[in-house]
C-alpha cells in the first residue's frame, strides 16, 4: 500500500517521471459550467480538457455518458492525461447539501484506478471536491486511500 504524498506546489506542473494522471472533479451541468476553481488553471496550461468537458456535456464527444461517476481522460502531453472527473451535482448547495456528491467520487477514483493500473501511471491532483464542490477532504482522502493507495498506485496531492 501506497500512501497520498503532499507536496507545496501547483498541480499543473506535476512532479516525478513517468506517466502521469492529473484528476480533478468537475460538475454535471448541462451544457457544462466551467470557470471556477482548479479548472481555470488547466486552461491556463492546456485548452484541449476544457474543449473537451464542453463537448461532451453537450453530448458531441466520444466515450462515456456525461452523468456522475463518469471520467473523461483528456491528454494534454505526452506523459499527463487530465481527468475530467463528474463528482459534482450541479454548482451550489441544494436543501443544504453541498455539491460534492461522494459516491460519484468513488466512482470516478475507480475509473481512475484501472487507467492508471492499465497505463502503468500515477495520480497528481489538487485537494479536489473540498472548496467550490463544499466536500470535506478527509472523507475523500479516505476514498484515495481505499480505491488508489490500497492498490499501490503512487497518488501525490498539490497545495498552493
Amino acid at each position: 500500500m501506497t500512501k497520498i504524498r503532499y507536496v507545496k506546489g501547483d498541480a499543473t506542473q506535476p512532479i516525478g517521471d513517468g506517466r502521469k494522471l492529473l484528476i480533478h472533479c468537475c460538475n454535471n451541468c448541462q451544457p457544462g459550467k466551467w470557470g471556477s476553481g482548479f479548472v481555470m488553471a488547466i486552461s491556463r496550461v492546456w485548452k484541449e480538457p476544457e474543449v473537451q468537458y464542453r463537448k461532451w456535456s453537450r453530448g458531441h464527444a466520444k466515450g462515456p455518458k456525461f452523468e456522475l461517476g463518469a471520467v473523461q481522460f483528456v491528454k494534454v502531453e505526452d506523459d499527463i492525461v487530465i481527468g475530467n472527473m463528474l463528482g459534482q451535482e450541479g454548482i451550489k448547495k441544494k436543501g443544504g447539501h453541498p455539491p460534492i456528491r461522494y459516491s460519484a467520487i468513488a466512482k470516478c477514483l475507480e475509473k481512475v484506478k484501472k487507467a492508471a493500473l492499465s497505463n502503468d501511471a500515477s495520480v497528481h491532483a489538487p485537494k479536489f471536491g473540498a472548496d467550490r464542490a463544499g466536500g470535506n477532504w478527509n472523507i475523500i482522502e479516505q476514498h484515495i486511500n481505499d480505491i488508489l493507495c490500497e492498490n499501490d498506485i503512487e497518488v501525490t496531492i498539490y497545495e498552493l
